[in-house]
């Protein structure tokens, strides 16, 4: 008899539980989706609609989207933007492994100071070695006006690149290490062939954190291409778009649309990859 009184009230717990969660998903999943609603909605509107206030088209209008790309510079924006973004995720990647790889699996002297300078350059803002950064690129090698001055240091590593790799690579038994080194693989060889296949969660999100900075990088292309309307980037060139079009809200939304589309769209087909790499980085220290 106690145990049947019981079943029903552990059977309405549960629901009661499933209903809460899945009430308050579904209300996270609305908090984060209906901005982009708004945003589609008023693209697709006509001038004297989008700054009416009303959230349904009268009319479907794709060709703002047409128009969008017709705008002098845009697609130039958007090679610059896949320029910037495909090269500073290939430079970044390649240049953090090795370093990565080093500080997880080498045993050396000065490997923990080493580690502890990584996270120190973590910590530094940008703005700090902005203007010192700035004259040797502007005045000493004459690349200002380009992206190059952004691009070319990406293939030094990145601190914040070196510190999840190094983690992620921990994860990684050393016993597969030491088998490849057996089977006389060296140290460049058993990087290419074990740890990396090993480790493409982990490369994965690294790719994905970087892709996505460079994507939506404001300063630094108004640091180093403000002048030259011509290496303008996606998100530096938005703004220049919305300035020409501060009343016509449903172009500078099908914009705004078209400059996120490509994160978005990256995200949703590389996040279990992105997921399982980001949580494995913290499973040792």
């Amino acid at each position: 008899m106690i145990t049947t009184a019981r079943t029903p009230a552990r059977t309405r717990a549960r629901v009661l539980h499933w209903i809460a969660v899945h009430t308050t998903a579904v209300a996270a999943a609305l908090f984060f989706v209906l901005p982009f609603v708004f945003v589609l909605l008023t693209s697709v509107m006509s001038d004297e609609q989008a700054m009416s206030g009303e959230l349904w088209p009268h009319e479907w209008r794709w060709s703002n989207y047409a128009e969008v790309f017709r705008t002098p510079g845009f697609l130039d924006w958007w090679k610059n933007s896949l320029i910037y973004a495909g090269l500073g995720t290939l430079f970044t990647v390649c240049s953090s492994i090795p370093v990565a790889y080093a500080l997880a699996k080498f045993r050396f002297r000065g490997r923990r100071t080493a580690m502890t300078l990584v996270i120190a350059t973590m910590m530094l803002p940008p703005q700090v070695i902005v203007i010192p950064m700035y004259l040797v690129w502007a005045q000493q090698l004459h690349l200002s006006g380009s992206l190059w001055p952004l691009i070319i240091p990406m293939a030094f590593g990145d601190a914040y690149s070196v510190f999840l790799l190094r983690q992620f690579l921990l994860t990684i038994p050393t016993e597969y290490l030491e088998s490849a080194k057996i089977d006389g693989c060296g140290e460049l060889r058993t990087l290419l062939r074990v740890v990396v296949p090993m480790a493409k969660p982990g490369i994965a999100a690294v790719a994905l954190f970087q892709f996505f900075y460079c994507w939506n990088d404001y300063f630094g292309p108004q640091i180093y291409a403000a002048q030259n309307p011509g290496a303008w980037t996606l998100a530096y060139g938005l703004e220049s778009f919305k300035s020409a079009h501060n009343v016509d809200w449903n172009l500078t939304m099908a914009a705004t649309l078209l400059v996120m589309a490509p994160v978005v769209i990256v995200f949703f087909f590389a996040q279990k990859a992105f997921v399982e790499g980001v949580t494995l980085t913290g499973v040792k220290g």
